[in-house]
């Protein structure tokens, strides 16, 4: 069975599918494995299944797949809820172990935050631990960064969810000392006793796979992959 990755978030839009597309890309260029799945756990609305396909659908080494979509962005039980359905996990899990058995590696990108709502019961931070995810956490570099930081590892730690570390994400360009000074690497690991992995800087083109490569190569990998 092939090893997974679960890239969870501290909120929405705080950089986890540049994060999960620059793997790929890494992938892509450098073969840290010789088969790939690409997972997005659901989608609400239109996205980041679009974007994968986009740039990686032309690979015949790399299956992506989207268990369940749902028309409205919104949280998935209220998304479900709008066309008088229910958020089906078991297609998802499903989907999940079929990649699994396929691939010698599994990306599975989350939606929201680690307390996003999945179901009416369960958050995200539940699925990395009900399922037994190896989980890395993006948090966006902004002022209040350290306390997202904190507030989301104690989650994580409370439902006994695997992190394997931090990484950092500037949605705009920001300077070396912005960036220490608003997410500073050695106080977040204090405070958290979750190594940071890296940092993300900001890229406002997605479609430069050699650029994504580029940045994942930057990582810590050994600790990802």
């Amino acid at each position: 069975m092939g090893k997974t990755l679960l890239i969870a978030g501290t909120d929405t839009d705080v950089g986890k599918t540049v994060l999960t597309i620059s793997l790929v890309a890494y992938w892509q260029t450098y073969r840290f494995c010789q088969s790939l799945g690409l997972m997005k756990l659901m989608q609400t609305g239109v996205g980041d299944d679009e974007l994968y396909r986009q740039l990686f659908g032309n690979e015949s080494s790399l299956d992506i797949v989207t268990p369940l979509f749902f028309d409205h962005p919104l949280a998935p039980p209220l998304a479900a809820a709008k066309t008088g359905k229910e958020v089906e996990l078991n297609i998802v899990w499903q989907a999940l172990t079929d990649l699994q058995q396929k691939q010698d590696f599994v990306l599975v990108e989350a939606l929201g935050g680690l307390g996003s709502p999945v179901t009416q019961e369960l958050i995200v931070a539940n699925i990395c631990a009900d399922w037994r995810l190896p989980t890395i956490l993006v948090v966006p570099v902004k002022l209040g960064a350290i306390a997202q930081a904190v507030a989301n590892v104690a989650l994580a730690r409370s439902l006994k969810v695997e992190l394997k570390g931090i990484i950092l994400s500037c949605s705009q360009p920001i300077s070396h000392q912005d960036l220490a000074d608003l997410a500073p690497t050695e106080l977040i690991q204090s405070l958290t006793q979750v190594p940071v992995l890296g940092t993300i800087p900001f890229i406002s083109n997605l479609a430069n796979k050699e650029k994504l490569a580029q940045i994942a190569s930057h990582l810590d990998l050994e600790l990802i992959i």
